[in-house]
């Protein structure tokens, strides 16, 4: 892959060597102006809302905002960089000046992913791209295959998840230039690692978004999604604002893949659905390399994820499965409160469902909200399903943001990093899991006057009365110590009980690569099949062309019988004879095809 740009519909993009053409759609202004390097011209205005500017003697870095009628002064809403904060100048970028390195990456194939969750912020003390370039051989040893970045949209201060971005076309400054992730993904990939994107195209973010000013019609006048105003995805220059943002990442960046955040809220009327045009069109445009492309959607629907006759994925590749973390965590931790609801009778059945299955609710009424959720996931191969047993979203949504050792203990929560590990879904790890990370995952931001009372208050509303929280301060978001408690500790994994850590999963990686990877290329549905379940134990077995796989395992007070599961063991933790211990759990395999 050599350097690449990606022309926009919108923003700047060069034309010929120093000359650049500024694009804006503002159906909501009467005229326009560029502001380059300090100097204003007037921008024509073109047809349907759009103003133009052709600009020569244009160096890359060079600022440029655009400037309304009344004086007001704003970033371009597809600026490749911000000189700093959100609200300040846009920067001109030629994207054809970063040189990549590892130019014959040819990706990896889906069935060796293990995913890991990273918040470049939070991930090393610097909080940048450069400084996690250092941790790549660290992640690579260890037997991660997959970085999957939090959202780096240009948001609002220096500190937040991402979720709240308004620029979709520039990486968040703080941590680091574009040519300071594309050093990262270039790295990566000299690592053997791939790197994928989470990207949000279902709302922008409070703060730094002038779009409602510039074009009102850029948002559906009705429509509203749980963050703010639903956009208009059916007008045509919104349509290829958000749709280009993908095939940007993926072509200017040499991504390998993106995770689509929260798609039930991406409401379309067109005749197209956009996520099933983005999904084409990526396929269709990129075909040097696998692209591995994911979704998360509260639905569980499988319409996005089919498969051809040979396994081929014309569309989505795999569901981020919160019905296996809802049900892992249930199962684990015994509390019941709002979602985990819907898990919390007989949470043993859903957490065995869910492997065999896929989904745990497929078509049935679910408790919390009482209507049908989900559709029959037993005909999708085990790989359509991401299951986490942590992520940000699970451990930051906790007022206090508490990983799971902390509220299972360490004994449970080794059982069930073994259970997603060496079950044939596709793993996710959330940073410092890999080590037992104690450190909390709290939810930030960087916000000032009103919005960040109006944050602050909310946070506190959301968990007044929440079982399990009654009495709890809940941190401020904006502080800067929430941010700072949310870091890794880096001298843990250097500690004896990070050491031991470390030994159980690259020990499980290494078995994972060895024994399961290979019977998942061809791994088809209803392979799955729950052998038994009782209170804090479950079994199942998985039928495969290329062999059976059988895992039990057991976080009971009392010893289970081992059930009658074919095959070699492969694993066993802790040593297990004729019961299976508390706490405990064993995964055999017998090679070749059923009989």
């Amino acid at each position: 892959m050599e350097s690449t740009s990606f022309c926009k519909s919108w923003g700047a993009e060069y034309a010929a060597d120093g000359a650049v053409r500024f694009r804006l759609w503002a159906t909501g202004q009467d005229r326009v102006r560029l502001r380059l390097s300090g100097e204003d011209s007037e921008m024509n205005r073109r047809g349907d809302g759009w103003f133009e500017l052709l600009a020569s003697g244009v160096s890359p870095g060079s600022e440029y905002n655009f400037v309304l009628a009344d004086g007001t002064v704003v970033p371009d809403p597809a600026s490749r960089a911000q000189k700093g904060e959100v609200n300040g100048p846009s920067l001109v970028i030629d994207p054809r000046r970063y040189h990549w390195q590892h130019t014959q990456w040819k990706g990896r194939p889906w069935e060796e992913t293990v995913v890991y969750e990273m918040h470049v912020g939070t991930f090393t003390p610097q909080g940048t791209f450069r400084a996690a370039i250092e941790k790549l051989p660290y992640l690579a040893g260890l037997g991660i295959t997959m970085i999957e970045l939090m959202p780096l949209a240009q948001f609002g201060g220096k500190r937040g998840w991402g979720y709240d971005g308004v620029l979709l076309y520039a990486p968040h400054s703080a941590y680091g230039a574009p040519d300071d992730v594309k050093a990262f993904v270039d790295a990566a990939h000299g690592h053997g690692l791939s790197v994928v994107l989470d990207i949000v195209l279902n709302h922008f973010g409070p703060e730094g978004n002038y779009l409602p000013l510039l074009a009102p019609d850029f948002f559906h006048p009705e429509r509203k999604t749980p963050w703010g105003a639903g956009i208009a995805y059916d007008v045509d220059a919104v349509r290829r604002y958000i749709l280009e943002a993908p095939l940007y990442w993926l072509k200017e960046y040499h991504l390998d893949g993106l995770r689509f955040d929260a798609v039930d809220h991406i409401v379309d009327v067109s005749d197209k659905h956009l996520l099933i045009e983005i999904a084409e069109r990526i396929r269709a445009e990129i075909t040097d390399r696998p692209i591995h492309l994911t979704t998360e959607d509260s639905r569980n629907v499988i319409c996005l994820h089919p498969r051809g006759e040979d396994g081929a994925v014309p569309l989505f590749t795999g569901e981020w499965n919160d019905d296996f973390h809802n049900a892992a965590h249930v199962f684990a931790t015994g509390e019941t409160h709002a979602y985990y609801q819907d898990f919390a009778r007989e949470p043993e059945k859903h957490l065995a469902r869910v492997l065999a299955e896929g989904f745990a609710y497929q078509g049935e009424v679910s408790p919390q909200s009482g209507e049908k959720r989900g559709v029959k996931s037993t005909a999708q191969p085990p790989v359509a399903f991401v299951d986490f047993i942590q992520n940000h979203d699970q451990v930051g949504n906790r007022a206090q943001g508490e990983r799971l050792i902390e509220l299972a203990g360490a004994g449970r929560a080794k059982v069930l990093l073994a259970t997603l590990l060496l079950s044939p879904h596709i793993p996710l790890l959330f940073m410092g899991e890999e080590y037992g990370e104690t450190h909390p995952f709290l939810f930030f931001t960087d916000f000032h006057g009103q919005l960040a009372r109006a944050v602050r208050e909310g946070r506190a509303r959301e968990f007044a009365g929440h079982v399990g929280h009654e009495g709890e301060s809940v941190p401020d978001p904006n502080a800067v110590s929430t941010f700072e408690r949310s870091r890794l500790d880096w001298k843990k994994p250097g500690g004896e009980v990070g050491k031991e850590w470390l030994a159980l999963t690259g020990g499980l990686l290494a078995l994972r690569r060895k024994h399961i990877v290979p019977l998942l290329a061809t791994a088809g549905g209803g392979a799955g099949r729950v052998v038994s379940t009782a209170p804090g134990f479950i079994a199942v077995t998985w039928t495969f062309p290329r062999g059976t796989l059988s895992m039990a395992l057991n976080i009971g007070e009392a010893p289970r019988p081992l059930p009658d599961q074919p095959g070699e063991t492969i694993f066993a933790w802790p040593q297990v004879a004729k019961d299976l211990p508390r706490n405990a759990i064993i995964v055999r395999l017998v090679l070749g095809a059923a009989t």
